[in-house]
């Protein structure tokens, strides 16, 4: 490093006689030295600087003048001292180099390294070297001095910027170094403590209460090896009048801990003092008015209280009548309605019943469908029910709305009168939205019902989409939607519209405006409810004498949508692959049961999970598995989980009619899976157990 440095890399030569000044110069440059030969000590002085590192003089040289020399070296800094090697000749009879030799060199050069010629390269090169490190370090001093100067200024600034008063004491108490704000109390610099007047200007309390002597300020305190903080301190040696002061203390200590000095601190706290005595007076003041006031409240506090548990109870009693109406709204609604229905299901069977026994059997179709369309429409109604509730099951994906919407269009003109318009209005840049698309289109539909109804004497309905984004002030502002992109679906119309008391009351199920027998009141219920379970919300603006809006607030996806491809293909023939059916519930496994025999297939039949596991442990072989979700103990999925360890492969068709874990089907369901939901046309069983069995085979 000496060799490239940027300061002290160069060796001065200066040999006047021969070729020494030559021959040394290219010993050194060949092993990376910076040289430079001078013929004089006049030439040389002048590169006696930063980039000198080490002087080589001969012998020889000293018979010149070298006061140009002396004067260089005197005008270097303290810190330089240029070492220099003089080699000089052998004496006869000498083991050492001639001191007097040595002597002819200024007197101010007294870092000299003599060595006798003859010497070897070696020896020459590795006193240069030794010399070069030497000088090196001196560089290295020299910064850090520079540093050290540095930082002791930094220090003086801050101390004489400090706000607070700073004094550091030797280990006898004395004064060393101090700042203005601390001479503002000692003008010579002194600790209190150290001050044979202090005692009279400083005035302070022991714990005892007794006033505190020069002996236990927090100085001498400190050099005795005690930390000291926080002694309040009245100070009465100014003109301007006494003022408070806040006193600290530390000692200072060796690495051996032995005590070598202490650090105090003043701080003037009188503006603090005084507003907590200002402060402790307006206490007083304020506790005595406080004492008055509060007489006063505790009375009106105690009728008040009186009051408050009063309407408490009213409240109670009110939100508890609230809740029993709404109970008993929806009973009434479905045991009304379920009651019409099922008089038609049980009368039409008893018919048959009575028809068949008789052996009547012509006219059994017409009983039939009877029961038929009674049951539908039971099915229908339990069907808004779930989806009032959140609880039916949707298969929610990626969904081109527009697409949706467009496709719609038949069925809405055959749905409304011949005196409302309808005008479907999409916009290309909606994303596709996550969605079970046939409730999306069962909800449209109820919308677009209700606004037919509200426009008897004709109007116009719109059906368009839009993009929005609603960001966290939105949501904050309407509960119960989070913030994020979503798809908006709005049916509009311009009839009779509602006022907000009617509006509000809205999705309540079996609330409806419609005269009796036309309408369950169900229809918005299951719009809501449908629109929240697919983590969304339903909106409705209506003015009365203009028209309503409903809109359909659903989540966008973040890919496009999915193709979904119908099979039409007929459900084939089974050979008696056998199929394990779980279904805890008699009749329905009855029902699957035989329509698996008619269909050529072999029954496992399993009432719950604890059968339906025996039978996957025993080994026999199972082609699929059909189960209720809902099972006592083990549900369906877990029972799927179970089944899957011991047949990797088996489809498994899960039938529900209610089941909150079942409600989005996409995180329920699993590889090769499908679901059908309670209840269901035999036919529509039948195409789903051959479309899983082929697709199997495949």
């Amino acid at each position: 490093m000496h060799r490239t440095a940027a300061e002290g890399h160069r060796v001065l030569i200066i040999a006047p006689y021969g070729r020494d000044a030559d021959s040394v110069s290219a010993l050194l440059m060949s092993h990376g030295y910076d040289t430079k030969i001078c013929e004089t000590f006049n030439e040389l002085a002048p590169l006696v600087d930063a980039h000198a590192g080490v002087i080589l003089i001969t012998e020889e040289a000293l018979r010149e003048d070298a006061s140009t020399l002396e004067s260089a070296l005197t005008a270097q800094p303290a810190w330089s001292d240029i070492p220099f090697i003089l080699l000089s000749g052998r004496r006869a009879g000498r083991e050492r180099p001639n001191e007097a030799v040595r002597r002819k060199l200024p007197p101010n050069a007294t870092n000299v390294v003599l060595l006798e010629r003859p010497l070897s390269s070696e020896s020459l090169l590795s006193t240069i070297t030794s010399a070069m490190r030497a000088r090196q370090r001196q560089f290295l001093m020299r910064d850090q001095l520079a540093e050290l100067d540095t930082q002791r200024a930094s220090l003086r600034t801050l101390l004489d910027n400090l706000p607070v008063g700073v004094v550091f004491l030797d280990k006898t108490g004395t004064g060393l170094v101090s700042n203005p704000a601390f001479r503002r109390f000692s003008k010579s610099g002194k600790s209190p403590a150290f001050d044979p007047t202090a005692e009279h200007e400083w005035l302070a309390q022991d714990s005892d209460g007794s006033p505190l002597s020069r002996n236990r300020f927090p100085s001498a305190r400190a050099l005795h090896g005690e930390y000291v903080t926080g002694v309040e301190f009245l100070y009465t040696g100014l003109a301007e009048g006494p003022i408070w002061t806040r006193i600290s203390s530390v000692p200072i200590l060796r690495e051996d801990g032995a005590i070598m000095g202490a650090i105090s601190v003043v701080v003037d706290i009188n503006e603090q003092k005084l507003a907590q005595q200002r402060l402790a007076k307006a206490a007083e003041t304020l506790e005595l008015q406080v004492a008055e006031r509060t007489a006063e409240l505790e009375k009106a506090l105690s009728d008040l209280r009186r009051e408050t548990a009063e309407r408490s109870r009213a409240e109670s009693a009110l939100i508890q009548a609230q809740k029993m109406e709404a109970v008993g709204q929806l009973t009434g609604g479905i045991a009304h309605d379920f009651n019409n229905m099922l008089t038609g299901v049980i009368g039409a069977i008893d018919l048959m019943k009575r028809r068949i026994a008789s052996h009547r059997l012509d006219d059994l179709n017409r009983f039939m469908d009877a029961a038929s369309t009674s049951a539908h429409r039971a099915a229908n109604l339990t069907s808004r029910l779930l989806a009032f509730s959140r609880r039916q099951s949707l298969d929610s994906k990626p969904t081109d709305i527009n697409a949706l919407v467009r496709s719609l269009s038949d069925l809405l003109h055959h749905t409304v009168d011949e005196n409302i318009s309808i005008a479907i209005q999409t916009n290309e840049d909606v994303p596709a939205a996550i969605v079970d698309a046939n409730q999306l289109e069962n909800a449209i539909l109820n919308l677009a019902i209700n606004a037919r109804d509200a426009m008897p004497n004709g109007g116009k309905l719109t059906v368009e989409t839009a993009a929005i984004d609603l960001d966290a002030t939105y949501s904050r502002a309407r509960p119960g939607i989070s913030p994020g992109r979503y798809v908006v679906v709005a049916v509009s119309d311009t009839g009779v519209g509602m006022t907000p008391d009617v509006i509000e009351k809205v999705f309540d199920p079996f609330f409806t405006t419609k005269p009796v027998g036309q309408g369950t009141g169900l229809g918005l219920s299951m719009v809501y409810g449908f629109a929240r379970q697919s983590n969304g919300q339903v909106r409705i603006h209506s003015t009365p004498g203009q028209g309503t809006s409903a809109k359909i607030y659903l989540p966008a996806a973040d890919q496009g949508a999915i193709e979904t491809t119908v099979q039409h293909e007929a459900s084939p023939q089974g050979t008696g692959q056998p199929v394990l059916l779980v279904e805890d519930d008699p009749s329905v496994r009855l029902l699957i049961g035989e329509l698996l025999s008619e269909l050529g297939y072999r029954t496992i039949e399993a009432p719950d999970s604890d059968s339906a596991i025996k039978l996957l442990e025993s080994g026999r072989p199972i082609d699929m598995m059909i189960s209720d979700v809902g099972l006592p103990g083990m549900n369906g999925r877990q029972l799927a989980e179970v089944a899957r360890k011991h047949h990797p492969k088996v489809p498994i068709l899960f039938v529900t009619g209610y089941a909150a874990n079942a409600a989005i089907r996409a995180g329920f369901l699993g590889t090769n899976m499908a679901m059908i939901s309670k209840p269901f046309q035999i036919e529509e069983l039948a195409a789903k157990i051959g479309e899983m069995l082929s697709q199997t085979l495949r």
